[in-house]
């Protein structure tokens, strides 16, 4: 397991997602095998390479969008979260501090769709025509590190506070169950050695300091992806 890439998930919280930008390989890549419930193809591609950046990985060492993270992020886009059906979304609104959480007027999935092209059009000025992921990977991860310094004015909306919320979801994504589309394989908790949520830990409590032998099991079972399966 690379230890760089353990050392980036454990401590996300932690660090600034600044320092999860390596310039790590990411060719050949393909995409998610189920698409388009709310991004756009033009979007969904936006979104597998932003997380693809930000959590790199390759087939025998899985990042973000080897475990499916956009896939998550789209399906969740598309539900209550991406409507903020649970959130208190009236005005007045004014700037909040950081420590007030998501304080904007638009929805997460409204963030998500003005974001995205606002970064695109931002690209397209300075890159002669081409998308953010069309982009050679120094390109786009210069663009990850603008927008998290708040350095690319979007329209409407604050940069700083697009990119936090990516980098949010792309942690969601990669360390959920993957019963929500995301964490495909077990790839997030294999890396930070998670067994998930088993029934039954009474053999091991007193096993300290000595590794768990089983593999990772997810709410419905060894697989975890029932519900794609039916999608």
């Amino acid at each position: 397991m690379d230890a760089t890439k353990r050392r980036l998930v454990q401590a996300a919280i932690a660090w600034p997602a600044v320092l999860a930008l390596p310039a790590c390989r990411q060719e050949g890549a393909g995409p998610a095998e189920i698409a388009g419930t709310f991004f756009s193809p033009d979007e969904y591609r936006f979104v597998e390479v932003a997380a693809a950046r930000l959590i790199p990985g390759e087939d025998n060492d899985p990042g973000a969008l080897e475990a499916g993270v956009p896939l998550f992020i789209d399906l969740q886009l598309a539900g209550p979260y991406g409507r903020a059906d649970r959130w208190y979304m009236e005005g007045p609104w004014a700037d909040g501090t950081a420590q007030q959480g998501y304080q904007l007027r638009q929805t997460p999935a409204q963030l998500y769709r003005i974001a995205i092209a606002g970064i695109d059009g931002h690209c397209r000025h300075h890159f002669d025509g081409k998308a953010f992921a069309q982009l050679p990977i120094e390109d786009q991860d210069q663009i990850l590190r603008d927008l998290e310094a708040g350095q690319i004015e979007l329209q409407e909306i604050p940069a700083q506070a697009f990119f936090a919320v990516l980098w949010q979801n792309t942690q969601e994504g990669f360390l959920s169950d993957p019963m929500y589309g995301g964490n495909r394989g077990f790839a997030g908790w294999n890396l930070i050695g998670f067994p998930g949520p088993r029934y039954n830990y009474v053999e091991e409590i007193t096993q300290y300091g000595k590794p768990y032998p089983l593999p990772p099991v997810g709410i419905l079972g060894r697989d975890g992806t029932r519900l794609l399966a039916g999608a």
